[in-house]
């Protein structure tokens, strides 16, 4: 036995696991804790079982990025592009990339939500994007930092939203039947189009497709395929548990409220629980929020290099320089919000737009990747894990419908008949002001 295969044997089992915790702190973010709490306050407990299927189908992808991370030696975009062409490895690549750097401003809303409260900190988030950028670029090894980083927010996360559930003494008769799928609280049947959308905050298909490059940083190989698969597990348990931790919460004391945004949610626990309620729920949401803000970042970053052929190791200067625009976008569109209360819409339904055809084509690399023998050898797919992992792809290809046709083109209706009103605005102004001079 060679002195690294003993060195392996002598680690205990939480320290031969990373990437899926860094996986579980992108995907609970302070969209999740919003989608999630909404959902606890309008359908109560019943709807834990939509939970269980996201969470289900994100493991088989996140298990899929790790294998394909662990057996190969080359990073997944470089794999991608020997198998369908730069071009749509680019567009993979810079879809992405656009998704992370669109979205990153509610991350940084959701620091901002969290510290607000507590401090005059206004611009609270600027402070917060400066460490981040040190951290990127200050330390050698950024994977192992960032582990570290990670465990630290799991574990403060589960702490912080596990005591205010403790306060809020939930149905557990009510949550045992939630995970049985039924109709929700407004009679709706069970397959209501609107759950592909609650299925879209968990199921993170870019976040699963990054796993296979947190593995190569791991340092993972084929022997340690059992590692990774424990990992992605150990993942998707935290997931779920955070998950449906909020939703009981809300359906325990905020039952019949409606919560436009996460500081919302904090300030309806105050009158029950108390300021201590209310900082234990803010230190849970800074938590989610500031880890998905660094994680996100880093996916957008990583992934546009790597379609570009730059780079695709923390050790390249490119992803490094393309994950601090992300950074910087997301802080600048925050920045703009908080200053003049006005969401970026616009940005808001590009964002959109490009996930319903990049979160697709990422999901259909990983699997056809994952599938080919000349790629994983021995390794590759079996019938089961294809089967599943098709029907997530299904499961995306609706979310992406979904998005199309309820998010997207009502947005570009709205913003049409608005451009709309203003011409005619216009119009009339001038007409009357031509009377006028004649």
């Amino acid at each position: 036995m060679t002195e690294e295969q003993t060195t392996t044997v002598k680690l205990h089992w939480w320290q031969r696991i990373g990437p899926g915790l860094v996986t579980a702190c992108v995907v609970i973010g302070p969209g999740s804790i919003l989608t999630s709490s909404n959902l606890g306050a309008k359908d109560g407990y019943s709807m834990i079982w939509v939970v269980l299927v996201s969470v289900f189908f994100m493991l088989v992808y996140t298990s899929l990025g790790a294998k394909l991370g662990a057996v190969t030696n080359e990073s997944t975009c470089t794999l991608l592009a020997q198998k369908v062409g730069r071009p749509l490895t680019v567009l993979v690549g810079c879809g992405v990339f656009f998704i992370s750097a669109a979205y990153q401003f509610g991350n940084n809303l959701g620091v901002h939500s969290a510290i607000e409260n507590y401090t005059d900190l206004k611009y609270g988030i600027v402070f917060f994007n400066a460490i981040s950028i040190a951290f990127l670029f200050g330390f050698k090894n950024l994977y192992k930092l960032i582990e570290r980083l990670m465990s630290v927010f799991v574990g403060l996360m589960l702490a912080s939203f596990a005591i205010n559930l403790f306060f809020a003494k939930p149905d557990l008769v009510e949550m045992a039947q939630g995970v049985i799928p039924t109709p929700g609280a407004d009679g709706k049947s069970i397959l209501n189009i609107s759950l592909l959308g609650l299925v879209g905050t968990t199921f993170v298909i870019t976040a699963a497709f990054y796993q296979s490059y947190l593995s190569r940083f791991k340092g993972w190989t084929v022997r340690d395929l059992k590692d990774a698969r424990i990992d992605s597990r150990i993942s998707a348990g935290i997931m779920a548990l955070i998950t449906i931790m909020i939703m009981a919460t809300a359906a325990a004391v905020l039952r019949g409220q409606d919560l436009k945004g996460v500081g919302d949610v904090g300030n309806a626990l105050k009158p029950l629980f108390g300021d201590k309620g209310q900082i234990l729920f803010c230190i849970g949401l800074f938590s989610a929020a500031y880890s998905s803000f660094i994680v996100n970042s880093m996916i957008g970053g990583f992934i546009l290099s790597d379609s570009l052929g730059l780079g695709s190791t923390p050790q390249d200067k490119s992803t490094r320089i393309l994950t601090a625009v992300v950074l910087l976008t997301g802080m600048f569109v925050a920045l703009y919000v908080i200053e003049s209360g006005i969401k970026p819409v616009a940005a808001i339904v590009a964002a959109q737009a490009v996930t319903v055809v990049a979160a697709p084509l990422a999901a259909g690399g990983l699997l056809l990747l994952t599938s080919s023998k000349k790629v994983m050898g021995e390794y590759r797919n079996g019938v089961v894990m294809n089967i599943f992992a098709s029907i997530g792809f299904v499961l995306l290809l609706g979310m992406a419908w979904y998005i199309a046709t309820e998010k997207v083109m009502p947005q570009i209706q709205k913003m049409r008949a608005d451009v709309t009103v203003v011409q005619q605005v216009e119009y009339h102004a001038l007409a009357s002001t031509s009377i006028l001079i004649d």
